[in-house]
């Protein structure tokens, strides 16, 4: 015989289970809520990034979208690293996913912007605002998946659980 299920928590009993209200309770909800506000502030920062670089700083047009890029590369990288999805992986490995995922979006966009544009006559800002959607759908996805996935442990997850217990048994 089995023993009885607890009872429900009455507080959340209580809430209708409605859309937005219900995801933002769960663990993945919150982390699509960080999601969504990091992904504002960097979008901030990489607005911002070009023209102070070039305008204030006075940094050749060039070289100003180069350092733009790859510190608002770097930036992003941290906060979904640090803020979003708070991994402990390996940051070389986690930074070398989280970076394939753009440089392959902006060959893609390359491909696609082009072809929207010439090929089936979309209004350019329409064409790249749409492709840019994908790419936040999809990164959200990628790095939650892919970039800062948990990676199961070398030595297994016995091991692993063998080790923490070991660590929490050696705390005053």
């Amino acid at each position: 015989m089995t023993a009885p299920d607890p009872p429900a928590d009455p507080v959340i009993a209580t809430v209708p289970p409605a859309g937005l209200l219900a995801r933002l309770r769960t663990r993945d909800g919150r982390t699509s809520l960080r999601f969504v506000a990091a992904g504002g502030l960097n979008t901030a920062v990489g607005l911002a990034a070009y023209p102070v670089l070039y305008a204030v700083l006075h940094v050749q047009k060039y070289g100003a979208l180069g350092i733009a890029q790859a510190s608002c590369l770097v930036f992003a990288f941290t906060t979904y690293k640090l803020v979003v999805f708070r991994t402990r992986g390996n940051i070389l490995a986690e930074f070398v996913r989280f970076a394939s995922f753009y440089l392959v979006n902006y060959a893609a966009n390359w491909a696609a912007l082009p072809f929207m544009v010439e090929v089936l006559r979309w209004n350019p800002i329409l064409s790249q605002l749409g492709f840019t959607g994908a790419v936040i759908v999809g990164s959200y996805f990628w790095h939650s998946r892919v970039t800062f996935k948990p990676r199961p442990s070398l030595f297994g997850d016995a091991a692993a659980a063998a080790r923490e217990e070991d660590d929490t048994a050696c705390r005053p």
